[in-house]
């Protein structure tokens, strides 16, 4: 798994790199076009193959307000198959420099559905360790400032956990800022909040100071907690991340609740980083433990 993981790391780095200096050079040439009057097919293909892509991208990064995706990414879909269609129609046309704005619109189109079906996916993720009513196991993890903590610190108590990948990922960080706005909702069905992340202390107390809910931000040394209960994503971290003090292991993104038993009620091991379930859901499973 790790041999794959470290391939995904470098493919979505150097995918993201080449689909922007695409969409730049693609945009360039549109706005640089000597006959106004005439849009060359081609560079507007290879601009709707890259551009919406990293500009989605981007803005997940900067806003982080999404938590959550299509598992296709259809609308970004479309747009990059029309980019072909028209970069094809250029070429037939016989527009000038029509080849190269072709390969371009080719090149991004592939990125991208490797990008979705390959890279975004987990592949043999369900952990029978996290079957629903088998009793959570114990789990060593560390307070922000170092200190010794472990599940078992909650053991009577109605908890969610939620594993996240790090502070770089904007996917965990809007899911996590949509979480503490349902916090009154948790809180008055008991449930604790913990956040546990493999990434540094320092980030995950950066992490907690952003936060004025009484959730619990803890960490997973060397990924010992996510081993255990069979998530670990190791060598998963995207390349060059490790400029920024994170290690290349990482954890793939599960919310799991249990009881006040220490039994499992729920656990959301998606197959796809970017689907991610509802506040509504945990609703659900929490109410519902009362009816039965």
């Amino acid at each position: 798994m790790r041999v794959t993981n470290r391939f995904k790391a470098a493919f979505v780095s150097l995918y993201l790199t080449v689909a922007g200096v695409f969409a730049v050079v693609a945009m360039w040439h549109l706005s640089n076009g000597s006959d106004v009057a005439r849009v060359h097919y081609g560079w507007l293909g290879a601009a709707l193959a890259n551009g919406p892509i990293v500009l989605t991208l981007g803005w997940w990064m900067l806003a982080r307000r999404q938590p959550r995706t299509s598992a296709g990414l259809t609308p970004i879909m479309a747009l990059a198959v029309s980019g072909l269609g028209l970069a094809a129609v250029g070429y037939q046309l016989g527009q000038p420099n029509s080849l190269e704005p072709l390969i371009y619109t080719g090149v991004g189109l592939a990125g991208f559905l490797i990008y979705v079906k390959w890279y975004s996916v987990f592949t043999d993720r369900d952990s029978a360790v996290l079957e629903v009513g088998r009793p959570m196991p114990e789990i060593p993890l560390e307070n922000a400032d170092g200190t010794g903590a472990s599940s078992r610190d909650f053991m009577g108590k109605t908890v969610l956990y939620m594993f996240y990948r790090g502070n770089w990922c904007p996917l965990c960080m809007a899911q996590i800022k949509e979480i503490a706005a349902s916090y009154r909702e948790l809180s008055e069905r008991g449930v604790e909040i913990v956040l546990i992340s493999p990434q540094p202390h320092t980030h995950t107390a950066k992490l907690a100071k952003r936060f004025d809910v009484p959730f619990h931000f803890l960490v997973d040394p060397g990924s010992k907690a996510a081993e255990i209960l069979g998530i670990a994503a190791l060598g998963g971290i995207p390349l060059g991340m490790e400029l920024f003090g994170y290690d290349q292991d990482t954890v793939m993104p599960t919310v799991v609740i249990v009881n006040t038993e220490g039994e499992i009620l729920f656990a959301d091991q998606t197959d796809n980083y970017r689907v991610r379930p509802e506040p509504e859901t945990f609703f659900h499973v929490l109410d519902a433990q009362h009816t039965d």
